[in-house]
Parts: C-alpha cells; structure tokens; sequence
C-alpha cells in the first residue's frame, strides 16, 4: 500500500523530529548556536506549535527591525515604533485569539551596527525574553533563537 510522503517529516525517523528541542527549556531566549533553521522549523511542526521567523539581515535601524519583524512574523497588531508595542502584539492580543500551542521563534542575522549597536539589540532579546516570561506563566512554549550578523 503507498503512503503519501509527508514533506515535513521526510529524512527524520518517526518520533524524532522534535528532537533539537529535546533538552532546550520551553520558555528562554538564547543564541541559535548549533541549531539549524529548518531543524527548527521542523521540530515546531512536529510539536504542532507556530514557527515564526524573521531575517533581519537587511535592517539597518530599530524601525526596520520593528517592521521586519512585524511583516515576517505576519502580526494582526501594528508593531508601531517601540519594542513595548512588539512586545504587546506578541502577547495579549494573541493570548485572547484562543487557545495557544506554543512557539519557536528564529530571529536571524539581527544587525550590529551604528545604528542598532549593543544596548537596542540587549532591548531587543529583553523583549523576547518578557515575551517568554509572558507565555511561560500561561504553562505555553516560547522558545526564541537568535543569531547576530
């Protein structure tokens, strides 16, 4: 009998696919390292929860960070020009649109430069990690990797 292939799963023996996240506590913030993207994407998908990513390669200021990742992570409320308004439209809003699987988050290549030097990125990750702080007080999986360009 032929099975239809599931593309999400293909390469990975059955029951494995959530393994990068076998180990990784289900509410941090911490450097994508070792991880693989698609791995990522892949264990997201096995866990059922929502995978969102943003390449954030092409930011050059906060505003575009804030508007890269509003647009890439597909946010219903406006992200505006603060990172407390990212923060608010990454929590409450989605909180009250239901129930919530969890998530893993991928922010790649976030800039280092004049323009976005060490403290706003710092602010950056702090929002992600409040964000994580958010959803682990509602027993829900937010797991956030970062890369710096």
């Amino acid at each position: 009998m032929n099975m239809p292939l599931d593309q999400s799963t293909l390469g990975a023996p059955p029951g494995t696919a959530d393994m990068p996240l076998r180990g990784v506590r289900s509410n941090i913030v911490q450097s994508i390292r070792a991880f693989r993207v698609q791995d990522l994407q892949e264990a997201a998908h096995a866990l059922g929860h929502h995978f969102l990513y943003a390449n954030l390669a092409e930011a050059q200021s906060k505003q575009d960070i804030l508007d890269m990742i509003g647009q890439q992570f597909m946010l219903t409320v406006s992200v505006g020009k603060n990172f407390d308004s990212l923060y608010d439209s990454m929590t409450d809003p989605v909180h009250k649109s239901g129930p919530q699987p969890g998530f893993v988050t991928v922010l790649e290549h976030i800039p280092a430069n004049a323009k976005f030097d060490k403290e706003a990125r710092e602010q950056l990750l702090d929002i992600f990690r409040d964000a994580a702080d958010y959803w682990g007080d509602r027993k829900i999986p937010f797991r956030c990797f970062y890369s710096f360009l």
